[in-house]
């Protein structure tokens, strides 16, 4: 019997310096820019520099018809979205991706800022964090700010922004909110959280990781390399970064991430640390809202059009 390689699985090779060469090439989708060259498109997008050093950066998404109320144009929540990939490969460019922004920012509707955040192992956490909380600046900064970003400025709400992420991302969505635990962000206000299938671990095995060791997307050896991959060197998969569990601060800092959406599916072996992660939110007094279908695995969204739309459904229920 071949012994299973986790790298051949997600199509990346290890490199004798740490970082990764990726075989992965996915299609790619250019912003629509503030004038589109189709007359009628749903949703413009931009692209804009977070931190040029870090080559990070972010792409903005609108409805180009925007909703208005009396002749006053109807102010927009604003939601920063932070993309799955398990640590080490995605890009907002990917057209999966940009896709699933139109729709979120149209449906929604929504101002979606979407953030490219580095990769691991080049760069390990919190590096990814960081990188949400200069995401976080930026959009505080364009609101202070009589010069900033119109879209931001001028169509967001400062009331109602809500961190979002998918698999990796959401663990990035929920590491940041309990760094902006101790930030003024004054005029921005981050009044909840939107988990979709968070990636969480642990060194002890749950139920649904033994169950599913084998999963087809998602195995075992997997999920343990990416970890490797992503935590800092010398660490193991008991630091906080991927087991919060445990974390006294974490839990004390738990009431400040607002309400938060949980969502997850049956067949997905995370499961049962997301659900032991609403459980955790329900103790600490956290408004949570748990939206767990039996059936589907993780990732579903990304292959399957009706998962994608009812996660689509549950965020704009949830904003």
């Amino acid at each position: 019997m071949s012994r299973f390689d986790p790298y051949e699985h997600v199509n990346v090779s290890l490199n004798p310096d740490g970082s990764l060469t990726r075989y992965m090439k996915l299609p790619t989708s250019p912003p629509t820019g503030e004038v589109p060259q189709i007359p009628g498109t749903p949703v413009l997008s931009k692209d804009v520099t977070l931190d040029a050093d870090k080559k990070t950066w972010m792409r903005i998404y609108r409805p180009a018809k925007l909703p208005s109320n009396d002749n006053t144009v109807v102010r927009l929540p604003i939601i920063l979205f932070f993309h799955a990939g398990g640590w080490i490969q995605m890009s907002l460019a990917n057209t999966i991706l940009h896709e699933m922004s139109n729709k979120i920012s149209s449906d929604v509707p929504a101002i979606l800022v979407a953030v490219d955040f580095r990769l691991a192992p080049e760069n390990r956490l919190p590096a990814q964090y960081e990188d949400a909380i200069d995401a976080v600046h930026w959009v505080r900064n364009q609101l202070a700010d009589s010069d900033g970003d119109r879209w931001i400025r001028d169509y967001g709400d400062s009331s109602r922004c809500y961190l979002y992420g998918s698999s990796c991302g959401a663990n990035i969505a929920f590491n940041a909110a309990m760094r902006i635990h101790d930030l003024n962000l004054a005029p921005l206000t981050v009044v909840g959280i939107i988990l979709n299938q968070p990636f969480f671990g642990g060194k002890a095995r749950t139920r649904s990781e033994l169950k599913q060791a084998t999963d087809q997307y998602f195995p075992l050896p997997v999920i343990d390399t990416l970890w490797e991959l992503a935590l800092p060197p010398g660490t193991d998969r008991d630091h906080r970064f991927c087991n919060p569990f445990e974390d006294i601060q974490v839990k004390e800092k738990l009431k400040s991430v607002g309400r938060c959406l949980v969502i997850g599916f049956g067949g997905d072996p995370l499961i049962d640390r997301q659900q032991k992660f609403v459980q955790m939110l329900v103790e600490q007094g956290v408004m949570v809202e748990a939206r767990f279908d039996d059936v589907g695995f993780h990732g579903i969204d990304m292959i399957d059009t009706r998962r994608a739309n009812a996660i689509v459904n549950f965020i704009k229920e949830f904003v």
